[in-house]
């Protein structure tokens, strides 16, 4: 529990500010998720693949309207929190819809793969990215003001070699790749390992739904039976499936940037910095900007 405790600690909240965050955050799911199910209602004619970008045009402006609603009555919502509830709702619809369709194999895998991102979410949370901790002696030995002008000159201290400053988490952490609000935390040297694979969890737990939806969907087109489904559920179907292409697609592309970082030794913040220096400051600016209207909300 302390590890969780350390994780609430970083996201700045009070636990009656984390229920309502998750509130918020639960229905926002639900809003965007039904949102992306009345496509295949009134686009019935189109195909799956035509579907894809009218699906993300609707879950886009899903999560702008949410946005205005969550300012309206003044809760923030949480994106580790929305992660986790777009993963049980997919998981939910699994077991209620479509299970019945599926092998016991494929069952056992799609239920054992959804249990291991669940854990992987709590673990990458609540754990350490490699957080630095430093003494007021080291920064008079070092002739600094302050740990960031350290950092800064880095060369003079091999020590802090990689080790870079989050504005989000408001912490110094070493192997400093990117800070993903996705999944609350700083992606650092000590849990890079785990953001890769928990990455891969989601290609992979969001594939296999994929198949066995489009399974679902295939035996309901030949036996003649979509008809008589229930029309929500059909279109629950579809829409998650939807959804979770949507989401394989540009993950695939992040996962495939960061094992190209990982093969050449390239950490994401220095390669936005040292190519694209005004585009980084503005992402960092956008950090700022971002973990102070967090602790105001």
């Amino acid at each position: 529990m302390s590890s969780l405790a350390s994780g609430l600690h970083r996201l700045r909240r009070s636990p009656w500010e984390v229920v309502l965050s998750a509130l918020v955050s639960c229905g926002l799911v639900l809003f965007s998720q039904l949102a992306v199910a009345t496509v295949p209602r009134f686009f019935p004619s189109l195909s799956l693949l035509a579907m894809l970008p009218v699906a993300g045009l609707v879950f886009l402006a899903a999560i702008v309207v949410g946005r205005f609603w969550r300012r309206f009555i003044g809760v923030a919502a949480s994106a580790p929190l929305f992660v986790l509830f777009n993963v049980l709702f997919m998981w939910g619809v699994y077991i209620f819809v479509i299970r019945g369709d599926t092998s016991s194999l494929l069952d056992m895998l799609i239920n054992a793969e959804c249990a291991l991102l669940l854990w992987g979410l709590y673990r990458i949370l609540s754990g350490d990215p490699g957080i630095v901790a430093y003494e007021s002696s080291f920064l008079e030995e070092a002739g600094c003001n302050d740990f960031v002008d350290a950092i800064c000159s880095s060369e003079k201290h091999p020590s802090l070699s990689r080790v870079r400053h989050c504005n989000s988490c408001k912490a110094n952490v070493r192997g400093y790749d990117h800070h993903c609000p996705a999944f609350g935390n700083c992606i650092g040297q000590k849990n890079h390992r785990l953001f890769i694979a928990l990455l891969t969890g989601f290609v992979v737990a969001e594939s296999t739904y994929t198949m066995c939806s489009t399974k679902y969907i295939t035996r309901c087109i030949n036996s003649g039976t979509i008809r008589t489904e229930n029309p929500l559920s059909l279109n629950m179907v579809i829409g998650t499936m939807l959804f979770s292409v949507l989401q394989v697609l540009w993950q695939v592309v992040f996962l495939i940037w960061h094992v190209y970082g990982i093969c050449f030794n390239i950490k994401t913040d220095e390669w936005v910095m040292s190519n694209f220096p005004c585009f980084g400051l503005f992402l960092h600016q956008l950090q700022v900007v971002f973990s102070f209207a967090v602790s105001c909300s």
